[in-house]
C-alpha cells in the first residue's frame, strides 16, 4: 500500500513480547485520530502477552508465532516475515518485541521498521537498562526511538526523551517514568513516517528531508 494513497490509511503490523502499553499508546493515538493509520495485526512471541488483550479489546487481529517452536533463529524470522507480509504493511512497529532479529530479515523491512529503546542510545544498548545506569550513577536517562538496522539498537536515532534520575530511584520508578515518555514520543515518531515526512536512506534519518545529524529531543514535563 502506498503512503500517497488517500483513499486507504497506511498499515501498522505491531510486534509485542508483554504488556503492550507502547501498543496501547498507539491505539490510544488512531482512536483520538492523532494519528492516521490503522492497525492490520498484532503479532507476539508469547502466547501469554498481555497486549494480546489489549488488541484483542480494540478489535485488531492478533497471531502468536512462538519462538519455541522453531529449531533456529533463521526459520523463526522466515516464518514470522512470511505472516507479517501477509498483512501487507507500510511499517513494522517493534514495541517490546523481545527478540535479536537476524539481519536478513531486518534487510526485508529496511527504512519501514522502528523501534523504542529504554537508553538514551548509543548507551546502554540491550537489556536491564533501568538497572544498568543506577549501577552506574548515571544522572540521566530516556528512551530513543530509532530505525531498525542490522546492528542491535544501532540504528538511526530519531527521537529521544530524557529524565533525571533521582536519588531515590529504583528500577522500576525509573521505569514508570521513563514508560510515560515512551508513550508520547512513539507515536508522534509513527506519525512522521506514516505522513510520508520521516524516511531512511544511506542509513540516515531525514525528516522533511533534512538529516537528522542527532536526535530530535522531546521536551518532557
Amino acid at each position: 500500500m502506498s503512503l500517497n494513497n488517500t483513499t486507504a490509511l497506511p498499515n501498522l503490523v505491531v510486534l509485542i513480547s508483554g504488556s503492550g502499553s507502547n501498543l496501547q499508546a498507539l491505539i490510544k493515538a488512531i482512536h483520538t485520530g492523532r494519528l492516521a493509520a490503522r492497525i492490520t495485526a498484532v503479532i507476539s512471541n508469547r502466547a501469554d502477552a498481555y497486549g494480546l488483550q489489549r488488541a484483542a479489546e480494540a478489535d485488531i487481529p492478533t497471531a502468536v508465532l512462538s519462538h519455541q517452536d522453531f529449531a533456529s533463529r533463521e526459520a523463526f524470522d522466515q516464518a514470522l516475515q512470511q505472516r507479517i507480509d501477509t498483512y501487507q504493511p507500510d511499517l513494522v512497529v517493534l514495541a517490546g518485541f523481545m527478540r535479536i532479529l537476524t539481519p536478513d530479515f531486518v534487510r526485508h523491512y529496511e527504512g519501514r521498521m522502528l523501534n523504542i529503546h529504554p537508553s538514551l542510545l548509543p548507551l546502554y544498548k540491550g537489556i536491564h537498562t533501568h538497572r544498568r545506569v543506577l549501577e552506574d550513577g548515571g544522572h540521566e536517562h530516556g528512551v530513543s526511538v530509532h530505525f531498525v538496522t542490522p546492528e542491535l539498537d544501532g540504528g538511526p536515532v530519531i527521537m529521544q526523551a530524557k529524565v533525571p534520575v533521582l536519588p531515590s530511584d529504583t528500577e522500576t520508578s525509573l521505569a514508570q517514568r521513563i514508560q510515560t515518555q515512551e508513550h508520547v514520543i512513539y507515536p508522534q515518531v509513527v506519525k512522521w513516517f506514516v505522513e510520508g515526512r520521516l524516511k531512511l536512506a544511506n542509513n540516515q534519518a531525514t525528516l522533511d528531508g533534512n538529516a537528522l545529524t542527532r536526535p530530535i529531543q522531546h521536551l518532557s514535563v
